[in-house]
């Protein structure tokens, strides 16, 4: 006999609008996070960004970062922070380098004497990047002092627009969040930002073959290769590696 014809499958009823993807929410950009916004596009379209990796042995900053936690309170040492420390050590290598603590606009390349180290700070408004003006000229404990009070103004609100304004270079530091390496944006017009990520162990094999265990500490630099070629990029994070590892108790005086 003749097989019987399978009946067709019912159709699916497509899903009502408004249940796929499910509700939905439309906000405008506003504020703080419409500027960030249209900034990192204007970075990302108009420069030539490229990131170098590299890591740095933290045994030296984290020894004297426990010594000045340690240290009489008088002396006013302990809230000292490895941010701190690294931010202090970019501080002493960009008068080295120019090109790297400088401005971009309009074809123009400005070169400054003076170090405005910016930061970026997270605040209930969004990222904001703090300046601390002249830091080259900075001891640490002056240096680590203006990092807190800029930070603490930017993260309530009571911070004066001109500190968060004319910065040279730019530090990020996301390390706490245990992100080891990450492509930072440049904060036009400069020409360079650091990201500073976790400090994470890592295997190290001595010259006699002996096998051991570093602290590193990760570090991403951003340059504009339209005025900074990879090699100077390479040459900095050296000499920023070096000011890193040989860092001592001499930074306090």
């Amino acid at each position: 006999g003749r097989a019987a014809e399978a009946a067709p499958a019912a159709a699916v009823a497509a899903p009502a609008g408004a249940d796929y993807p499910g509700a939905s929410t439309s906000t405008p950009l506003k504020g703080v996070r419409k500027v960030v916004a249209k900034r990192m596009m204007e970075s990302l379209t108009s420069t030539a960004q490229l990131t170098l990796n590299t890591t740095a042995n933290a045994a030296g900053i984290l020894a004297l970062r426990k010594k000045v936690k340690n240290a009489d309170g008088s002396l006013g040492l302990n809230k000292i922070t490895l941010n701190d420390l690294v931010c202090f050590a970019v501080s002493r290598t960009l008068p080295k380098y120019p090109v790297f603590n400088a401005h971009l606009e309009d074809g123009v390349l400005t070169e400054f004497e003076q170090v405005h180290l910016g930061f970026a700070c997270d605040t209930p408004r969004g990222l904001l990047v703090p300046v601390i003006r002249s830091a080259q000229a900075l001891g640490l404990k002056a240096f680590s002092d203006e990092a807190k009070r800029l930070a603490g103004g930017a993260i309530d609100g009571t911070i004066a627009p001109d500190f968060l304004s004319g910065g040279t270079f730019t530090v990020s530091n996301i390390g706490s969040f245990g992100i080891e390496t990450f492509t930072p944006v440049i904060n036009l017009p400069q020409t360079a930002i650091l990201g500073v990520g976790a400090i994470t162990p890592r295997p190290t094999v001595a010259a006699d073959g002996t096998i051991g265990v570093e602290q590193r500490l990760n570090l991403s630099l951003t340059i504009d290769h339209q005025v900074i070629d990879g090699a100077d990029g390479a040459r900095f994070l050296r000499d920023l590696v070096a000011a890193i590892e040989n860092i001592d108790v001499t930074v306090l005086a």
